[in-house]
Protein backbone atom coordinates (compact mmCIF):
# COMPACT_ATOMS: atom_id res chain seq x y z
CA UNK A 1 0.00 0.00 0.00
CA UNK A 2 3.00 2.53 0.64
CA UNK A 3 3.50 2.83 -2.82
CA UNK A 4 0.20 4.01 -4.12
CA UNK A 5 -0.05 7.74 -5.10
CA UNK A 6 -0.89 9.70 -1.74
CA UNK A 7 -3.54 11.49 -4.07
CA UNK A 8 -6.74 10.21 -5.83
CA UNK A 9 -6.25 10.39 -9.79
CA UNK A 10 -10.14 8.43 -10.45
CA UNK A 11 -13.38 9.72 -10.90
CA UNK A 12 -15.17 6.66 -10.66
CA UNK A 13 -14.41 2.82 -9.47
CA UNK A 14 -16.11 0.49 -11.40
CA UNK A 15 -16.03 -3.78 -11.18
CA UNK A 16 -15.59 -5.61 -14.44
CA UNK A 17 -15.88 -9.99 -15.37
CA UNK A 18 -12.78 -11.72 -16.36
CA UNK A 19 -12.24 -14.91 -17.30
CA UNK A 20 -10.55 -15.87 -13.61
CA UNK A 21 -13.46 -13.57 -11.68
CA UNK A 22 -13.86 -10.13 -11.20
CA UNK A 23 -11.29 -7.03 -11.43
CA UNK A 24 -11.51 -3.49 -10.47
CA UNK A 25 -11.49 -0.82 -12.76
CA UNK A 26 -10.28 3.15 -12.13
CA UNK A 27 -12.15 5.37 -14.88
CA UNK A 28 -11.67 2.17 -17.07
CA UNK A 29 -7.96 0.96 -15.85
CA UNK A 30 -7.61 -2.05 -13.87
CA UNK A 31 -6.39 -2.06 -10.20
CA UNK A 32 -2.79 -3.32 -9.58
CA UNK A 33 -1.70 -4.56 -6.60
CA UNK A 34 1.51 -3.00 -4.91
CA UNK A 35 3.28 -5.77 -6.84
CA UNK A 36 2.06 -4.57 -9.54
CA UNK A 37 -0.01 -7.91 -10.76
CA UNK A 38 -3.68 -6.57 -11.70
CA UNK A 39 -6.37 -7.63 -8.95
CA UNK A 40 -8.30 -10.16 -9.76
CA UNK A 41 -10.45 -11.64 -7.63
CA UNK A 42 -12.98 -14.65 -7.51
CA UNK A 43 -16.08 -12.77 -5.31
CA UNK A 44 -18.09 -9.75 -7.58
CA UNK A 45 -18.84 -9.19 -3.49
CA UNK A 46 -15.41 -8.69 -2.98
CA UNK A 47 -14.79 -6.77 -6.33
CA UNK A 48 -17.80 -4.18 -5.21
CA UNK A 49 -16.36 -3.81 -1.59
CA UNK A 50 -12.68 -2.87 -3.22
CA UNK A 51 -14.37 -0.46 -5.72
CA UNK A 52 -16.63 0.68 -2.85
CA UNK A 53 -13.36 1.46 -0.76
CA UNK A 54 -11.60 3.38 -3.87
CA UNK A 55 -14.90 5.29 -4.32
CA UNK A 56 -14.78 6.43 -0.92
CA UNK A 57 -11.44 7.87 -1.25
CA UNK A 58 -11.90 11.63 -0.57
CA UNK A 59 -8.29 14.05 -2.18
CA UNK A 60 -5.72 11.94 -0.32
CA UNK A 61 -5.87 7.67 -0.50
CA UNK A 62 -5.56 6.47 3.21
CA UNK A 63 -4.64 2.65 2.98
CA UNK A 64 -6.10 2.34 6.37
CA UNK A 65 -9.69 2.79 4.94
CA UNK A 66 -9.23 -0.33 2.35
CA UNK A 67 -9.23 -3.41 4.43
CA UNK A 68 -11.03 -5.04 1.74
CA UNK A 69 -8.20 -4.13 -0.94
CA UNK A 70 -5.54 -5.06 1.61
CA UNK A 71 -6.61 -8.60 1.74
CA UNK A 72 -7.31 -8.81 -1.68
CA UNK A 73 -3.73 -7.49 -2.01
CA UNK A 74 -1.79 -9.76 0.49
CA UNK A 75 -4.05 -12.64 -1.10
CA UNK A 76 -2.23 -11.85 -4.42
CA UNK A 77 0.98 -10.89 -4.07
CA UNK A 78 1.99 -12.59 -0.70
CA UNK A 79 -0.08 -15.76 0.13
CA UNK A 80 -0.07 -16.66 -4.07
CA UNK A 81 3.78 -17.17 -3.72
CA UNK A 82 4.22 -18.85 -0.49
CA UNK A 83 0.70 -20.72 0.31
CA UNK A 84 2.19 -23.96 1.73
CA UNK A 85 4.38 -21.76 4.07
CA UNK A 86 1.39 -19.59 4.97
CA UNK A 87 -1.01 -22.58 5.85
CA UNK A 88 1.71 -24.90 7.74
CA UNK A 89 2.08 -21.77 9.90
CA UNK A 90 -1.20 -21.30 10.65
CA UNK A 91 -1.95 -25.11 10.95
CA UNK A 92 0.71 -25.27 13.55
CA UNK A 93 -1.63 -23.03 15.70
CA UNK A 94 -3.40 -26.90 16.64
CA UNK A 95 -1.02 -27.46 18.82
CA UNK A 96 -1.16 -24.89 21.03
CA UNK A 97 -4.09 -23.44 20.27
CA UNK A 98 -5.88 -20.86 22.99
CA UNK A 99 -9.01 -23.23 23.74
CA UNK A 100 -7.00 -26.14 24.72
CA UNK A 101 -5.38 -24.33 28.10
CA UNK A 102 -7.41 -24.17 31.08
CA UNK A 103 -6.87 -22.71 33.82
CA UNK A 104 -6.67 -24.20 37.31
CA UNK A 105 -8.49 -21.45 39.27
CA UNK A 106 -10.25 -19.10 40.50
CA UNK A 107 -13.62 -21.28 39.62
CA UNK A 108 -15.26 -18.38 37.89
CA UNK A 109 -12.52 -18.13 35.14
CA UNK A 110 -12.29 -22.22 34.92
CA UNK A 111 -16.59 -22.08 34.17
CA UNK A 112 -16.08 -19.17 32.23
CA UNK A 113 -13.61 -20.82 29.96
CA UNK A 114 -15.62 -24.54 29.94
CA UNK A 115 -18.43 -22.98 29.01
CA UNK A 116 -17.23 -21.02 25.92
CA UNK A 117 -15.25 -23.17 24.87
CA UNK A 118 -15.89 -26.49 25.09
CA UNK A 119 -18.46 -26.48 22.08
CA UNK A 120 -16.22 -24.91 19.66
CA UNK A 121 -13.43 -27.84 20.71
CA UNK A 122 -16.88 -30.05 20.21
CA UNK A 123 -17.75 -28.53 17.00
CA UNK A 124 -14.18 -29.68 15.58
CA UNK A 125 -14.47 -32.92 16.67
CA UNK A 126 -17.72 -33.31 14.98
CA UNK A 127 -17.63 -31.13 11.80
CA UNK A 128 -13.77 -31.30 11.08
CA UNK A 129 -13.22 -34.86 12.38
CA UNK A 130 -10.56 -33.07 14.90
CA UNK A 131 -10.68 -34.12 18.60
CA UNK A 132 -8.37 -31.06 20.49
CA UNK A 133 -7.58 -32.35 24.33
CA UNK A 134 -7.50 -29.56 27.24
CA UNK A 135 -4.84 -29.06 29.63
CA UNK A 136 -4.27 -27.10 32.78
CA UNK A 137 -2.07 -24.40 32.55
CA UNK A 138 0.06 -23.00 30.09
CA UNK A 139 2.70 -25.70 29.68
CA UNK A 140 3.02 -27.04 25.90
CA UNK A 141 1.58 -30.55 25.47
CA UNK A 142 1.21 -32.12 22.36
CA UNK A 143 -2.48 -32.83 20.82
CA UNK A 144 -2.88 -36.27 18.61
CA UNK A 145 -0.89 -36.50 15.47
CA UNK A 146 -3.82 -37.63 13.63
CA UNK A 147 -5.99 -34.66 14.63
CA UNK A 148 -3.45 -32.09 13.77
CA UNK A 149 -3.02 -33.85 10.40
CA UNK A 150 -6.62 -33.37 9.53
CA UNK A 151 -6.90 -29.99 10.63
CA UNK A 152 -3.60 -29.19 8.50
CA UNK A 153 -5.06 -30.74 5.24
CA UNK A 154 -8.13 -28.60 6.16
CA UNK A 155 -6.30 -25.66 6.00
CA UNK A 156 -4.09 -26.58 2.76
CA UNK A 157 -7.16 -26.30 1.02
CA UNK A 158 -7.90 -23.45 1.05
CA UNK A 159 -7.50 -21.06 -1.71
CA UNK A 160 -5.23 -17.57 -1.43
CA UNK A 161 -8.19 -15.38 -0.45
CA UNK A 162 -9.63 -17.65 1.46
CA UNK A 163 -6.02 -18.17 3.37
CA UNK A 164 -5.10 -14.33 3.55
CA UNK A 165 -8.75 -13.94 5.59
CA UNK A 166 -8.06 -16.86 8.06
CA UNK A 167 -4.87 -15.89 8.55
CA UNK A 168 -6.05 -12.76 10.57
CA UNK A 169 -8.95 -14.95 11.88
CA UNK A 170 -6.32 -17.14 13.61
CA UNK A 171 -3.77 -14.77 14.21
CA UNK A 172 -5.91 -12.27 16.24
CA UNK A 173 -7.87 -14.72 17.91
CA UNK A 174 -4.79 -17.35 18.73
CA UNK A 175 -6.76 -20.63 17.83
CA UNK A 176 -7.30 -22.47 14.73
CA UNK A 177 -10.21 -23.53 15.64
CA UNK A 178 -11.72 -20.30 16.14
CA UNK A 179 -11.10 -19.64 12.63
CA UNK A 180 -12.45 -22.63 11.00
CA UNK A 181 -15.72 -21.54 13.22
CA UNK A 182 -15.72 -18.09 11.98
CA UNK A 183 -15.05 -19.49 8.31
CA UNK A 184 -18.04 -22.10 8.61
CA UNK A 185 -20.43 -19.03 10.09
CA UNK A 186 -20.60 -21.72 13.33
CA UNK A 187 -21.20 -18.87 15.35
CA UNK A 188 -21.71 -15.00 14.85
CA UNK A 189 -18.07 -13.62 14.67
CA UNK A 190 -18.70 -10.66 17.32
CA UNK A 191 -19.72 -13.96 19.56
CA UNK A 192 -16.34 -15.87 18.36
CA UNK A 193 -14.65 -12.45 18.98
CA UNK A 194 -15.69 -12.34 22.76
CA UNK A 195 -15.11 -16.32 22.95
CA UNK A 196 -11.64 -15.46 22.10
CA UNK A 197 -11.36 -12.64 24.91
CA UNK A 198 -12.35 -15.00 27.81
CA UNK A 199 -9.35 -14.34 29.77
CA UNK A 200 -9.08 -10.94 28.94
CA UNK A 201 -12.51 -10.32 30.22
CA UNK A 202 -12.13 -11.82 33.22
CA UNK A 203 -8.81 -10.02 34.02
CA UNK A 204 -10.28 -7.24 33.52
CA UNK A 205 -13.53 -7.25 35.35
CA UNK A 206 -10.79 -7.91 38.66
CA UNK A 207 -8.56 -5.17 37.65
CA UNK A 208 -10.46 -2.73 35.49
CA UNK A 209 -9.80 -1.29 32.09
CA UNK A 210 -6.61 -0.48 30.90
CA UNK A 211 -6.84 2.52 28.38
CA UNK A 212 -3.80 1.32 26.20
CA UNK A 213 -4.83 -2.26 25.93
CA UNK A 214 -8.54 -1.42 25.19
CA UNK A 215 -7.20 0.84 22.08
CA UNK A 216 -5.09 -2.11 20.72
CA UNK A 217 -8.27 -4.65 21.41
CA UNK A 218 -10.87 -2.55 19.46
CA UNK A 219 -7.68 -2.38 16.55
CA UNK A 220 -8.06 -6.12 16.92
CA UNK A 221 -11.51 -6.84 16.76
CA UNK A 222 -11.99 -4.72 13.39
CA UNK A 223 -9.47 -6.66 11.72
CA UNK A 224 -11.37 -9.93 13.29
CA UNK A 225 -15.01 -8.91 11.62
CA UNK A 226 -13.41 -7.44 8.68
CA UNK A 227 -11.55 -11.24 8.17
CA UNK A 228 -14.93 -13.01 8.96
CA UNK A 229 -16.58 -10.29 6.58
CA UNK A 230 -14.25 -11.13 3.76
CA UNK A 231 -14.81 -14.87 3.74
CA UNK A 232 -18.24 -14.33 3.96
CA UNK A 233 -18.58 -12.30 1.25
CA UNK A 234 -16.00 -14.27 -0.89
CA UNK A 235 -18.68 -17.29 -0.55
CA UNK A 236 -20.88 -15.27 -1.67
CA UNK A 237 -23.15 -16.34 -4.77
CA UNK A 238 -23.08 -14.03 -7.97
CA UNK A 239 -26.79 -13.44 -8.74
CA UNK A 240 -27.60 -14.70 -12.19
Amino acid sequence: MSEWAPKRFWKSADTQATENGFGILLDGRPVRTPAKAVLTVPSLAIAQSIAAEFDAQEDRIDPRTMPFTRTANAAVDKVAIQHAEVADMLADYGDSDLLCYRAEAPDDLVARQSTSWDPLLDWADSVLSARLETRVGVMHASQDPAALSKLRQNVHEMNNFELAAFHDLVAISGSLVIGFAAKAEFMPAEELWLTSRVDEIWQQEQWGEDEEAAEMAQHKKAAFLHASDFLRLLHQQTPR
